[in-house]
């Protein structure tokens, strides 16, 4: 090997600290290495330490490149002792890396959304540029579990809408509800309220198609839209709102 020569009264092998300096990694990765399998244990010197040799310092070096190419310790495990180049799991490996960062880009997208527009980390992103309108609480949660259990097209669908909300002192009246509202006063919220979801569904006709995207089905979107309704809105808007929905069927 030209001018390589074997220096007189060289020790033969390295230390476990040294073998470990060599490859680039600890003390401990090697003990766990030897734990585990991946490398085997070397003889030991008369007085008692380990001695490693080229081919542990070639097997702790490809341990710990395929380590960090991000193959876990049982994948390199199954590719055995062998050198040979293992193009399957690296495809495999390479498949979970293009998963990984297409993922990564979209969180880097919906952060920048969210950073730029201020808006709650609760919203699904289609909602995000929605966050400027004002909602009341309840309004909000509600949007929230709607984005959870709508598919895309009926999402997209409510997305729009909460830009293009009507300037209606009508909302503010149902936000503002009491739960002892006397029946004037509920009678009198739902029948304005009519014209105000009539220009809500005219404007988006859509809101009331079916869940036919719906990713677990129509039946749990209603018994989900259901519960939250029974959950954030309180006697007096429910009866508002089953009041209006009879009046708009009634045509009145």
């Amino acid at each position: 090997m030209g001018a390589v020569s074997v220096e007189e009264g060289a020790v033969v092998g390295w230390s476990t600290r040294e073998i470990a300096e060599l490859a680039g990694t600890s003390l401990r990765a090697v003990r766990h290495y030897h734990d585990v399998g991946l490398l085997p244990e070397p003889e030991r010197r008369s007085n008692g330490y380990k001695q490693y040799g080229v081919a542990h310092l070639v097997r702790l070096l490809r341990i710990k490149r395929l380590v960090d190419l991000g193959l876990s310790l049982p994948q390199i495990a199954e590719l055995g002792e062998s050198d040979d180049h293992p193009a399957e799991a690296l495809r495999a490996l390479d498949a979970d890396l293009a998963a990984a960062i297409d993922r990564l880009q979209r969180a880097r997208a919906e952060l920048r959304d969210i950073l730029e527009q201020a808006a709650p980390t609760d919203l699904p992103p289609e909602f995000v540029p929605a966050a400027r309108v004002e909602l009341s609480d309840a309004d909000r949660s509600f949007v929230t579990v709607l984005g959870r259990v709508l598919g895309p097209e009926r999402r997209q669908v409510w997305a729009d809408m909460l830009q293009d909300l009507p300037d209606d002192p009508v909302a503010a009246e149902f936000d503002g509800l009491s739960d002892d509202a006397d029946e004037a006063t509920r009678r009198g919220v739902a029948e304005r309220m009519v014209p105000y979801i009539r220009a809500l569904r005219a404007r988006h006709p859509n809101m009331e198609g079916p869940f036919s995207d719906a990713p677990r089905g129509p039946r749990f979107v209603q018994r989900t839209v259901s519960k939250a309704l029974q959950d954030l809105y309180n006697p007096a808007q429910l009866d508002v709102l089953q009041r209006a929905e009879a009046l708009i069927h009634e045509g009145r």
